[in-house]
């Protein structure tokens, strides 16, 4: 019953944490410091698999009307919604450029962040706190999304990789510090990180370390169940949150998690 509750804690967290601005790689290493436990960085491959297959799929679930209208309109030979079907899935991939290289080629050297470095990951909250906050502020001028501003939204998903910097934070702060409208904002932040995730997943199948130390199958299932279901609750509310304005509430709590967490260390830890 034990592994079973861990499973379903693991799946909540990953639901949330994937779509809310706060950073879930950051939080792992926190939880790791405060626990004295590096076990969580030996999680099986298998089950984080089986999570982010989860927190993808609630994502087209969430956009399900968008991406079937998309997919359809690729390959629509009228010229005004084929041609910007084609032009919005050309941004994505563009958008997809900076996270392949950083992946492909640094992928050791960012392993290296993601032990105890909790100075870097406490500071790295607040600037994401700092980015939510300006963000909030800037009035947005309805700016339309293009080659270089999905190639720069790009760059803040790449950074995002860093614990700390939540992707979702960075790249809707970025997009709307290019101008770009809150709703669009959102829905390209969400859906150019589909194709990540499929791509991280497929390379993780192609290793020969799937199998290592796998859980139960019922395990998996809970997990999936859980971060599915909390994922679609957390996608839904972030676009609302991120159309409202209300980007603010998660800046001060990472402020205040951050501050929190360097005060720890330096007095204490």
């Amino acid at each position: 019953m034990g592994e079973w509750i861990e499973a379903f804690i693991l799946g909540v967290v990953q639901g949330l944490t994937e779509f809310l601005p706060v950073s879930s790689s950051g939080h792992l290493e926190l939880m790791k410091y405060l626990l004295n436990d590096d076990s969580l960085a030996e999680q099986s491959m298998m089950t984080t698999v089986f999570l982010h297959f989860a927190t993808a799929l609630s994502t087209v679930v969430v956009f399900r009307k968008d991406i079937f209208q998309l997919l359809a309109n690729i390959f629509s030979t009228q010229k005004p919604r084929g041609g910007e079907a084609r032009r919005f899935a050309l941004y994505i991939i563009i958008s997809m450029i900076p996270a392949v290289i950083v992946g492909l080629f640094f992928d050791e050297l960012l392993e290296t962040l993601f032990h105890r470095k909790i100075v870097l990951v406490s500071a790295l909250l607040i600037v994401t706190g700092i980015l939510l906050l300006v963000s909030e502020r800037i009035k947005v001028k309805q700016n339309d999304l293009n080659l270089s501003s999905s190639f720069i939204i790009g760059l803040s998903q790449a950074f995002a990789i860093l614990p700390g910097l939540s992707r979702s934070g960075s790249t809707i702060a970025t997009a709307l510090l290019l101008g770009v409208d809150r709703s669009q904002a959102a829905r390209f932040s969400f859906l150019m990180v589909i194709p990540l995730i499929l791509g991280k997943m497929s390379k993780d199948l192609l290793s020969g370390d799937l199998m290592s130390n796998a859980p139960s199958m019922t395990y998996l299932i809970i997990g999936f169940i859980a971060a599915f279901i909390t994922g679609i609750v957390a996608c839904t509310a972030m676009i609302n949150l991120v159309k409202a304005s209300k980007l603010s509430w998660f800046a001060y709590y990472c402020f205040i998690v951050g501050a929190g967490m360097i005060i720890y260390k330096l007095t204490i830890g």
